[in-house]
């Protein structure tokens, strides 16, 4: 007998142990709980992106970039109100290491820091003399330096920025934590996307989400070896968004204090859409299903125990039995 389709409504319990998360390895098991649910918190958004916990506050910021605002959702009540708006249609966010938020403006094109008094700095908006094309998602090393992607997707569409043409071709930055000086890392990618680096900082991921043709050359999640923490070298393919005979693309990533590299994951249909989970070979390991495509994640809670997903028009979380590698 078929099971009738789940509400995600929460008013409805979920048999234990929750059939939308896969065990699709062994390597995987241990960081399953039989008794706990993929819970829906808030729907609402437009396109959801960019979620970042805040211990200090017990709360998780993301963007609704359409919407033009940033919404937070507060562990202690459940309540979810407006953190800024307009936002500038913001994307990505992080943390620095002195605990503000870092986030890419598609609106404006360029990465701010908002300070502890609520003003705005802005860490980078031209490279070269040029516009930057419309940060997507930000990452921080040790060193205090700002990791960033730059695909312009918010500047091809008035829905997600403003429409304007392209000045730069597609990088990768970083931003220079003592002189601020912006460098370009790498423009390797047609769509660098989501990234992250490894627990130890020796490895970074990046996502390239550009539109290929080619099914021998999907859209893959690449990894490169951190070279005295500024420079990136030996870029090459970490895992494939295909999985069996479906095929789609990955978004925002993190990692765990395992390794394991967290993708949200989307466009590929029932089956598909939700988180991807891969060994730190590469191997797909498991997955948790969501009815929306994912776009982003990341770990949170009290104990860093529990994964916070945007899933297009939803916020949506899970506990686990490992713990996210860094801040945000």
């Amino acid at each position: 007998m078929s099971q009738p389709p789940r509400d995600w409504s929460g008013a409805q319990p979920v048999r234990y142990p929750d059939p939308a998360i896969r065990v699709l390895d062994p390597r995987f098991r241990p960081y399953v709980l039989g008794h706990t649910p993929v819970q829906r918190l808030y729907t609402g958004t437009l396109w959801a992106e960019g979620p970042c916990w805040f211990g200090d506050g017990r709360y998780v910021l993301w963007s609704d970039i359409p919407n033009d605002r940033i919404l937070r959702w507060l562990e202690e009540t459940g309540t979810v109100s407006v953190f800024r708006q307009p936002s500038q249609h913001t994307n990505g966010h992080t943390r620095d290491w002195q605990g503000r938020l870092l986030s890419c403006e598609h609106g404006t094109r360029r990465v701010t820091r908002t300070e502890y008094d609520g003003s705005l700095t802005v860490l980078a908006e031209r490279y070269e003399g040029k516009r930057l094309n419309a940060p997507n998602d930000v990452v921080v090393h040790p060193d205090g330096g700002i990791w960033f992607t730059d695909p312009g997707y918010g500047s091809l569409m008035h829905y997600e920025g403003t429409r304007s043409a392209l000045e730069l071709k597609e990088a990768v930055y970083r931003i220079d934590p003592h002189s601020g000086a912006l460098r370009l890392v790498t423009d390797a990618l047609d769509k660098p996307n989501g990234l992250c680096f490894s627990p130890d900082y020796a490895q970074l991921y990046i996502v390239d989400s550009g539109v290929t043709h080619d099914p021998e050359h999907p859209r893959n999640i690449m990894v490169w070896d951190v070279v005295d923490g500024q420079h990136l070298r030996h870029g090459r393919t970490f895992a494939r968004m295909v999985l069996d005979d479906l095929a789609g693309m990955a978004d925002g990533i993190r990692v765990d204090v395992d390794g394991n590299l967290w993708a949200a994951a989307g466009w590929g249909g029932e089956g598909f859409d939700g988180v991807h989970i891969f060994a730190p070979n590469g191997d797909r390991i498991g997955q948790i299903l969501l009815p929306e495509i994912c776009s982003n994640l990341c770990f949170g809670g009290r104990k860093r125990n529990r994964v916070f997903m945007t899933g297009s028009q939803s916020l949506y979380a899970v506990y686990v039995e490992t713990q996210g590698a860094h801040i945000a």
